[in-house]
């Protein structure tokens, strides 16, 4: 079973039973618990990416973690075969968004006007470039709200994408699973 698909809590868990049968109280109890086990593992893993993160900052000052990157983490360990969660998008997306955002604060300074182009021309170039990332769409908006420097963009920009696509790697090998489905 995929863990990742979703299942009907009203199908039936007994073998050969039909659809439209009515599950037995056991049978709806091991579909719920097959469910939440399913959704444990994801958000474990997620929590060992993010506490890791922090210790490893904690340890040699280097910030490897911004908002978006909680977002990362629902597609990474959440939906793996998703598109958006590959390391191209994750890596690329992040990193090319940052870079607008820089670009812009250090040339036009933080406007509204230039905060919402931040994050207009992020989409676009994140679709020209096949690096679409949701969650990075609002890295311009952490850089012009938190007047990052240029060195934003190693870290926590490019460092933490990585951490974050490395520590999905790690997880779904430990589940037996395949990630990423594609690495550019």
């Amino acid at each position: 079973m995929n863990p990742h698909a979703s299942v009907d809590p009203g199908a039936s868990a007994s073998p050969g039973g039909s659809a439209n049968s009515t599950p037995s109280p056991r049978g709806q109890a091991a579909v719920w618990l097959r469910l939440s086990l399913a959704a444990i593992g994801p958000g474990a893993g997620a929590f060992a990416a993010i506490l890791a993160a922090l210790q490893f900052g904690s340890w040699t000052g280097w910030a490897l973690l911004m908002a978006p990157f909680g977002a990362s983490c629902v597609l990474v360990f959440a939906l793996p075969d998703s598109p958006l969660a590959q390391p191209r998008n994750v890596i690329g997306g992040h990193v090319l968004s940052t870079a607008i955002g820089l670009a812009l604060l250090h040339t036009a300074g933080m406007h509204p006007w230039s905060a919402a182009l931040g994050v207009g021309l992020a989409i676009t170039l994140m679709l020209l470039t096949r690096t679409l990332h949701p969650p990075a769409g609002a890295d311009p908006l952490v850089v012009m709200l938190g007047g990052g420097a240029w060195s934003f963009l190693g870290a926590p920009a490019l460092a933490g994408a990585v951490w974050i696509v490395a520590a999905a790697w790690i997880y779904h090998r430990l589940q037996g699973r395949r990630y990423p489905q594609r690495w550019l």
